[in-house]
């Protein structure tokens, strides 16, 4: 069982942001995914993003439990990159994610689903670092 402790400072962003009632997907963003738009060879499993969703998206069926009742959710490709005492806490402005193994230091982002995919469709990206 996945599990992820959410601290109130985190709850307390999401409801300013109308999005603590939201799906939310967290995805290790590295460029490859439904929902990844940023990364690469270099990045791989060092960046993440929370998705926005309307309802669940069954490939991404990983149940971060946490005891606020937020509804998050990832997948067994994104859930490698993490380690046992996953944390996400809202401060200093950010949105910061740590593990027992790692303090991940960019911030983590959020992005709506919908506009990723139509990004997708019309052919954006966000250009990976090279090496």
């Amino acid at each position: 069982m996945a599990e992820i402790k959410v601290t109130d400072a985190f709850v307390d962003f999401l409801k300013t942001k109308g999005l603590a009632d939201k799906v939310l997907l967290l995805i290790a963003d590295d460029g490859g995914g439904r929902y990844s738009l940023q990364g690469g060879a270099c990045t791989i499993g060092s960046r993440f993003t929370l998705i926005e969703l309307d309802k669940p998206d069954p490939d991404y069926s990983v149940v971060l439990h946490n005891d606020k009742g937020l509804k998050l959710y990832s997948s067994d490709y994104d859930m490698y990159f993490l380690e046992q005492g996953l944390t996400i806490d809202y401060r200093e402005f950010g949105i910061r994610l740590k593990d027992n193994a790692h303090w991940f230091e960019d911030g983590v982002r959020i992005a709506k689903g919908s506009n990723v995919i139509a990004a997708f469709k019309q052919g954006i990206t966000v250009a990976g670092e090279t090496c």
